[in-house]
């Protein structure tokens, strides 16, 4: 990866609003997801990302999620076990036109149910976009 590319991870990662320390809790892993963002995750919080199965009270979590990958409400609700009050769940999708895609509606459709409201959404990669979820309480 060049130095211009490994910036733009940089301010990708920074622009979902990591932080040195924090702990993000990994949701939907699978061998298409966009390593370069992850490892720059890592890079900017100093730990890796923790997986579906750890028991930490986290800061965030990620949600790599799929046409066809079951019940996104059952997704969301797992997403929030381990959440501390005031974060945030990143749902990335792959971008329109990619396998996989999932439109938009569906996730603002989801995340009232699981108590989520969408905030933000943004491009993070060549193929994936995310969109960032709060408790409606935390908006």
């Amino acid at each position: 990866m060049s130095e211009a590319e490994a910036a733009t991870v940089d301010n990708v990662a920074g622009k979902l609003g990591f932080k040195d320390g924090d702990l993000i809790q990994e949701f939907g892993y699978d061998e298409d997801v966009d390593f370069d963002l992850r490892a720059d995750i890592e890079e900017l919080t100093g730990s890796e990302l923790l997986t579906e199965d750890d028991q930490d009270s986290v800061d965030a979590a990620i949600l790599w999620w799929r046409d066809g990958d079951g019940d996104l409400v059952d997704a969301l609700v797992d997403s929030l076990t381990m959440l501390d009050d005031g974060g945030v769940v990143w749902v990335l999708t792959p971008k329109s036109g990619r396998d996989g895609y999932v439109p938009p509606s569906d996730i603002q459709e989801a995340a009232p149910t699981a108590g989520l409201h969408v905030t933000t959404s943004a491009g993070v990669s060549d193929d994936w976009a995310a969109a960032r979820l709060v408790s409606k309480r935390n908006k």
